[in-house]
């Protein structure tokens, strides 16, 4: 099928943008960065948005740096930008381990970090990331900027805190201990498919024991989340099989699991559980 038809916009400022989303928010006007989300839906006539704010024209909006504390993502930079590390640390390196789970490689090269967040799919790679970390989130209009914690984000599936006339302007995540460990699973039917359950942990080991464990888990339910039962699961154990396993427990027992016709909620159960686990026995390697 073919989209329905649109007018493209092609601002070349952020200001411009902003007006343009303000005039036409409430036409169904949607903002275009990469793309990979919103096409293909468009193409099958599931969504039909009558104006199309390009912002690829944009400078600035493919900003990528640190300040020492945070590492700033602005609302053009590609998945692909995480291929290598970018900084000189440990959530570089696991931006680039989760980057490559990411569908495919033509997708990578186009799709945006900030476009997967706004996009809100329970089984994005990124919006998991970003619900992890604690990301922030910064909503541009304008009415103003605000932050929006990551907790306060993602509220459902493919649902968010932005306003209509907001756009995902950048988005920050903390810098990790240098000595900080990480892992991340998931599980789909095929390379490249969207994850029925996934997981992204990250902790320290103080004196043989963990400390600032976070641990969180996607796709399994509406939206991504800190899983708090797994993290004080694993806080003060010593890292090996019992606690690994306790944790992952926990998260399964926490998991509010969706449902569908070919994933009923005891398989996704099971599901979390494994990936948790997996993802913890990859992070001590």
């Amino acid at each position: 099928m073919k989209p329905a038809p649109f007018v493209r916009h092609v601002p070349r400022t952020l200001q411009q943008a902003l007006a343009l989303l303000s005039q036409l928010a409430g036409q169904d006007g949607r903002i275009l960065a990469g793309g990979q989300s919103l096409v293909p839906i468009m193409a099958f006539r599931l969504a039909k948005p009558a104006h199309l704010i390009d912002i690829n024209e944009i400078e600035g909006l493919d900003r990528l740096e640190s300040d020492g504390q945070t590492l700033t993502i602005c609302a053009r930079v590609r998945h692909a930008a995480f291929h290598v590390p970018v900084v000189d640390n440990p959530l570089a390196r696991l931006l680039s381990h989760v980057a490559r789970h990411i569908a495919h490689y033509p997708i990578r090269m186009r799709g945006t970090f900030c476009g997967s967040l706004a996009h809100a799919d329970p089984a994005s790679e990124w919006c998991l990331t970003a619900a992890t970390l604690d990301a922030v989130m910064v909503a541009k209009s304008q009415r103003g900027t605000r932050e929006i914690a990551a907790a306060d984000f993602f509220q459902g599936i493919m649902s968010t805190a932005l306003a209509e006339d907001e756009l995902l302007a950048e988005v920050r995540l903390p810098l990790l201990a240098a000595d900080a460990k990480f892992g991340f699973n998931e599980f789909n039917r095929r390379a490249g498919d969207f994850a029925i359950a996934s997981a992204l942990v990250t902790y320290r080991i103080v004196d043989g024991k963990i400390t600032q464990a976070r641990i969180g888990v996607g796709g399994a339910e509406a939206a991504p989340r800190r899983m708090t039962e797994a993290e004080a699961a694993l806080n003060g154990e010593v890292p090996g099989d019992a606690a690994f396993r306790a944790a992952a427990l926990a998260a399964s027992a926490a998991v509010d699991p969706l449902e569908d016709h070919q994933t009923d909620a005891a398989y996704r159960r099971d599901l979390v559980r494994a990936m948790v686990r997996r993802a913890l026995e990859q992070s001590s390697l």
